[in-house]
This record gives structure tokens, C-alpha cells and sequence, in this order.
């Protein structure tokens, strides 16, 4: 597809204006690189790299007597980049601020004007905005300016007041009273609750023992596995292996019969073109992404990748709540599947709906151009990229696609024993009988259109019984949330925007209250006093209701109906006086942490003292800071010496894994980390055990013991 350059302005205003040019201010130097293959030589295009004026970090910056009015300053090292800005504003002919599509890009474009014209008063400052770097976009955006949006800037200065009000008023108290360092934000505080009670009902959950019960049958050639699903005309429970070889043994040796065969057709209809949250889930789920590699690949195919020897933004803005379509992209959309689909294109274009608190300031996610298919731009991708648009082209494709259909026959065998108990095993299969929308999906694929076969069985057919198979299994407690669950748990309790889901996730992994674990989310031990601090002392405040109703204000501003110092008036008062009424009556925590141990430091003697750090706790020297010895703290007792096991890592890559502290006298290693519970049969510790089958799950480190130990699992490394 051509690239179009905007069109130029006319001589007559160049000879007005002599050689200045327009100078068009954008967010980065990525997006820099496309607006300049887009607009002609009368253009001068240059990066801002984000925020350039900002609240001071050495303090509050906020005056909370006068009306809660910012202190704005130059961010620390782009005083520079600014001064240069300014300085080429003063030579052009007029601004054009191209900054982000969103509140923070209102902002810098606020801040950008400001500073310009307090420095060349007359100077024409506009903004324009576009929500897909193509030459028709910008081209549209360039020649309809705009004023600033003041009500999003007022709602950008509301969130970033509010945020800083509560992340420097509960900070200072937790140096004060738990330990120094110690930080708490606005929504990353709830977010880390959410965690936190979910990591309490992991950890109180005991797994149950039951066993489940299948069986190879065979019909003249075919041979088929079926589970059993009624026994004595009731659902089977069987808690145990005995209880399963009970039913093996009243079967053994009789034949079946199929009594009943059902098939159910069922519809499915294509998902929504992506919004942020869903494009964030699926990445995580089906490619492996964290919400911020995918916002940062995401943000790359939307600034513009070289295509050949023209640059275009592959996909529209990422950071978007709403699933609406623009009708030039849906006829677009349309036009390309009747020359390559034409079967699968339905009379009508799908409709979708955006959930009632979507703001719909954007169109969804979907690729600027369809006809660039995956295929056709794999050769200009990395490996990140070409998945990511992979799925962002499937889904808005598949999006205006008739529906898919499948087929599913379940048959029912009867067997019965000599004694007359009847026992019912169940077979079923399902196929995909019309592709619709699936004809366009492969990386997206899902198990509807995969299908899994059904043997060719009639009613009243008789079938023999060729062998049983007993298997056991453990209840599985609540998991615990991955990054696309804790994303869609934010976005169903409203904490939080599209924009910030990302940056959440990341801020409590930076600060060690939160660490992935087989993709899981697990709070620290740092993570919980934090959280346990909050939500003792301010329960009203770290909380998702409270968090989402202040989102709702927050909103109420961007839409003029409430004005920001008001809504912060209302919130200030009573949370300045809780903080000042914790401050006075908490006692610190500080010291209360450390816990005496028997443990002697090996260097000087003097007793080692258990500490929290940054990474948990560890065992230091109270000789210190003339003795700084520190080791890991004991996690268990060895089962082979007893010895201590502690966490260790490997050579090369730092993986851990837990090991005798006698080593290399003692070589007992597990990869499983223990527990603060013993086995109350055997003594021995307790692991906790994860893997795609069970998912986490606790066991007996001693492999000789049966509680909650799978036979099928592994035996300790001696």
C-alpha cells in the first residue's frame, strides 16, 4: 500500500512565513521516525520521551490549603530535551502536539503548550490527535487541530493528585513504624490485597483424596475409553483406591451395552475485536506474555514498523475499554472478506457491545490495515511482534465472521454385575461441523475447533470389557492469580483503567511484595506484613470498593460533571485524619520483625538474628556492622542428616532449589520449596508441588509416605 505524504501548505503562506516550519511535537523517537515519512519537508518532527513537567519526587508537591494546587516542575535530567524544544519552537511557524490519545498525552500536551507559549506568547499551539499511526490518520489529524482537552487534563491532574496525596502520606508511615524503604500506592494497594487473601485460602486448603474410575471397551473393531459416571444409579464417590477396586471387582469380567446416544449441536459465536485487558489476558494465556512485554510490543506496532520501504503503525491505540469498530475499518473489514472469505461473510456486520463502564474514547484494537495478514508481514516482524499482531488480526477478522457449529455425541455403556449393581460408563466426542470464523484462526485455536473423536457406536450395541483404570486425584483449592487473572478481577471490580492494569502488576513485582512462581502471582513475606499493616489501619481505604468508587469520580471529572478539587476536598479530609490518628497511635513495628535464633554466627560467635529484608527473611550477625555475616535461613530439617535445608541456586541461569546446608557431606536436594507445616503422619516436612496437571498442590516430601503423595509423583533426589 502506497504511502501518502500530507499535503503540503500553500506558497502563498510559506512566502508569509518564510522558512519556518510546523514543529510537531510527539511522544517518541519510534513515532518521530513515521510522522517523518509521512509529512513533507514544511514539518520539523521531534520526540518529547514522555513527561517533561511533573510533581517533584523529594516531596509532596501538592498544596492541600490552596485548593490542592500542583507544584509543577521540570523532571529531574530533561531540562535539556525541553530547552531544546522551545528553542525550535521559536522558530517555527506553529505547534503541533501529537502526544498519546489518552489523559497522560492530554497532560504532556498541556504541559508542552504551557511552557511554549511562556516563552513566545503569540504562537499558534494546537493539538491533534489520531488513534492509528497511518498516513490517513495523521494526514485527517494535521488538518483538524484542536484545542486542548481540559477536562481530560483536569482528570489527569485529579488522578495524579489523588495518587500522590496517598502514596506520600502512607509511605512515610511505614518507614516510620515498619521498615525504611517501604512504599504504598492508591490502587497497587488493593491489588496487593486481592493477592494476599487469595494466597490465605491457598494456603489454609487441605486437598482431599478421591479416585475416578475409566474403562477400554472394544465393539467388534473399535476400541474406545469411557469414565465411569453413575454406580447403583447415583453419581460415584470414591474417596479411596479401595473404593474403586471395590467397583473393579463387582465388574470384572462382565460385558455392556450402549443404552443411550445424545448429540447436542451448539454455536459459537466469534469474540470482540480486543480491548486492553483481553488483549493483555490472551497474550498471557496463549503466548506466555507478561501485561507489560505485551504493552510494550503492542506500543511498537502501534508507533510503526519499516514494511518494505514505507512505515505505517500496524495496529490502532492498545490502551482502549471499548470494542467498537470506526465504520471505514468495518467496510474495510467486509470488502476484504467477500474477495477472500466470501462464504463465511455474514448478510449483516456483527455487533458487539462494550461493558456499561467502558469510556469508548477509542475504537478497540484491531489491525490498521487487514489486508496486511500475518503471513504477509512475517518477514518484517520479530518473532514478539508477529505473535502479538497475530492475535490482534485473527480476533478483529474473526470478529466479522459467521458462526462456527459443533457436534457433540455422548453414548451411555451399561454394565452390570453378577450381583444386578449397575454401573454406567459415558463416552463423548465432538466435532467441528461448520468452521465459520475458525477458517482465519490458528494461533488463537481453541479446543471447540480441535475437536476429539467419537467411536461409531449404535443403541443396544454390545460391548466387552477389556481393562479398568483407576486413577487418583487431589481437590484442588482456589488458585492463586497469574497476571491475566489479576487483570480481570481489577477490570470486573472497576480498580483501575486500561492504561494502569500493566503498570499495577509491575510496581508490586519491582518492590518485592509480589513474585511469579509458575506464572502465579505470590505475595512475599514483605507483601503481607504490608498489606497486613493497611488493611488493620486503613480497611476502608485498601479496599475495592472504596477504589472503584473513586474511579467513578474520577470519571465524573473527565466528563465536567464534578470539578477535581471538590472531589479531593471530600476524600482528604477524613484520610488525613486516619493517617494522623495512626501515626499518633500505632506502635512501630521496626525491630519487632527481627526474631532471636539459636544460630551462631560462624565468624565472630555472636548470636545471628532473623531479619526481613527487601528478598525476605535472612539470618544476619548482631555483631554488625563490624561482623557482616548473612545466610540464608533454615527452611526445614534434612531428611537424609538433619541438617538444614535452604534455598540455593544453580550455576549459570540462578535457578532454585532447596538443598542440605552440609553439603557437599549431605547431597539431598528437592526442587520443590517447603512449607511451614509437617506431615502429620510421618513428621517429615511438607512441599508444595506444582505442575500442569494438578497445578499447585501439597505433598509429603518423604516419598514413603502416602499423605497427599501421588504415586505418580516424584521420588526424593538422593
Amino acid at each position: 500500500m502506497a504511502v501518502k505524504t500530507v499535503k503540503k501548505t500553500s506558497s502563498k503562506k510559506s512566502s508569509r512565513t518564510g522558512d519556518r516550519k510546523i514543529l510537531v511535537i510527539v511522544e517518541s523517537p519510534t513515532k518521530a521516525a513515521s510522522f517523518e515519512k509521512y509529512l513533507g519537508s514544511e514539518y520539523a518532527v521531534r520526540a518529547s520521551m514522555g513527561h517533561l513537567i511533573d510533581l517533584p519526587k523529594s516531596r509532596t508537591g501538592v498544596d492541600t490549603e490552596n485548593n490542592f494546587e500542583p507544584e509543577y516542575i521540570t523532571v529531574r535530567g530533561r531540562a535539556k530535551l525541553l530547552k531544546e524544544l522551545l528553542t525550535e519552537a521559536k522558530k517555527s511557524q506553529m505547534v503541533l502536539l501529537a502526544s498519546d490519545p489518552d489523559r497522560e498525552g492530554e497532560a504532556i500536551a498541556w504541559h508542552l503548550k504551557n511552557a511554549i507559549l511562556s516563552k513566545v506568547e503569540n504562537l499558534d499551539v494546537k493539538r491533534i490527535s489520531f488513534n492509528e499511526v497511518t498516513p490517513i490518520a495523521i494526514r485527517e489529524a494535521v488538518g483538524h487541530p484542536r484545542p486542548i482537552d481540559e477536562a481530560l487534563v483536569e482528570s489527569q491532574k485529579a488522578r495524579r493528585v489523588l495518587d500522590r496525596l496517598v502514596g506520600y502520606s502512607l509511605s512515610p508511615l511505614l518507614w516510620k513504624k515498619v521498615k525504611n524503604g517501604l512504599s504504598a500506592g492508591r490502587v497497587q494497594s488493593v491489588a496487593l490485597r486481592l493477592i494476599c487473601d487469595r494466597e490465605k485460602e491457598v494456603e489454609s486448603f487441605i486437598p482431599e483424596e478421591y479416585w475416578t474410575l475409566e474403562a477400554d471397551f472394544k465393539a467388534g473393531r473399535s476400541a474406545f475409553t469411557a469414565q465411569l459416571v453413575k454406580w447403583k444409579g447415583a453419581k460415584p464417590e470414591l474417596k479411596n483406591e479401595a473404593a474403586a477396586k471395590l467397583i473393579i471387582g463387582a465388574l470384572s469380567g462382565c460385558d455392556g451395552e450402549v443404552t443411550d446416544i445424545k448429540e447436542v449441536e451448539r454455536t459459537i459465536r466469534p469474540k470482540p475485536p480486543f480491548i486492553t485487558s483481553e488483549l493483555q489476558k490472551t497474550a498471557a494465556n496463549r503466548l506466555g506474555f507478561t501485561s507489560r512485554k505485551t504493552m510494550q510490543v503492542a506500543q511498537q506496532l502501534y508507533e510503526g514498523i519499516n514494511v518494505g520501504t514505507t512505515r505505517v503503525g500496524l495496529i490502532t491505540y492498545m490502551r482502549t475499554d471499548s470494542v467498537r469498530v470506526s465504520e471505514t475499518a468495518l467496510a474495510e473489514l467486509r470488502e476484504w472478506l467477500g474477495k477472500n472469505y466470501p462464504k463465511e461473510l455474514p448478510e449483516k456486520a456483527m455487533e458487539y457491545s462494550s461493558g456499561k463502564k467502558a469510556q469508548d474514547a477509542h475504537e478497540a484494537i484491531r489491525p490498521t490495515y487487514v489486508s496486511y495478514t500475518p503471513d504477509s508481514m512475517q518477514q518484517y516482524l520479530n518473532r514478539e511482534q508477529l505473535r502479538l499482531y497475530t492475535i490482534i488480526w485473527e480476533r478483529f477478522v474473526s470478529s466479522q465472521m459467521i458462526n462456527a457449529k459443533t457436534r457433540t455425541v455422548s453414548a451411555d455403556i451399561r454394565v452390570v454385575s453378577a450381583e444386578g449393581d449397575e454401573g454406567i460408563f459415558r463416552v463423548s466426542g465432538t466435532k467441528l461441523i461448520e468452521k465459520g470464523f475458525y477458517k482465519v484462526i490458528k494461533l488463537l485455536s481453541s479446543k471447540d475447533e480441535k475437536g476429539n473423536p467419537y467411536p461409531p457406536l449404535k443403541a443396544q450395541e454390545k460391548v466387552t470389557v477389556e481393562k479398568f483404570h483407576p486413577e487418583q486425584h487431589f481437590t484442588q483449592g482456589p488458585p492463586r492469580y497469574t497476571e491475566a487473572s489479576i487483570i480481570d478481577i481489577l477490570r470486573e471490580k472497576d480498580i483501575g483503567r486500561p492504561s494502569t492494569y500493566a503498570p499495577i502488576i509491575s510496581v508490586l513485582l519491582d518492590r518485592y511484595y509480589v513474585t511469579r512462581s509458575n506464572k502465579q502471582l505470590v505475595p512475599t513475606v514483605l507483601g503481607k506484613k504490608i498489606c497486613e499493616v493497611l488493611v488493620e489501619y486503613f480497611p476502608d481505604y485498601i479496599d475495592a470498593d472504596f477504589t472503584a468508587s473513586m474511579e467513578t469520580k474520577l470519571d465524573e471529572v473527565e466528563e465536567s460533571r464534578v470539578k477535581w478539587p471538590d472531589m479531593l476536598r471530600e476524600f482528604w479530609g477524613p484520610f488525613k485524619a486516619q493517617v494522623d490518628e495512626v501515626g499518633k497511635t500505632l506502635e512501630s513495628f521496626k525491630g519487632t520483625l527481627d526474631e532471636p535464633t539459636d544460630y551462631v554466627c560462624e565468624k565472630c560467635g555472636k548470636p545471628l538474628v532473623k531479619k526481613l529484608g527487601r528478598f525476605g527473611f535472612f539470618l544476619a550477625c548482631t555483631g554488625f556492622p563490624e561482623c557482616r555475616n548473612a545466610k540464608s535461613v533454615p527452611l526445614a530439617k534434612c531428611p537424609k542428616c538433619s541438617g538444614d535445608v535452604v534455598a540455593r541456586k544453580t550455576k549459570g541461569r540462578g535457578k532454585e532449589f532447596y538443598g542440605c546446608a552440609n553439603y557437599p557431606d549431605c547431597d539431598f536436594i528437592s526442587h520443590f520449596k517447603p512449607i511451614s507445616q509437617d506431615c502429620p503422619k510421618c513428621g517429615q516436612f511438607m512441599v508444595e508441588k506444582y505442575d500442569k496437571k494438578n497445578g499447585s498442590h501439597k505433598a509429603c516430601i518423604n516419598p514413603e509416605c502416602d499423605y497427599l503423595h501421588s504415586a505418580e509423583e516424584e521420588e526424593v533426589k538422593e
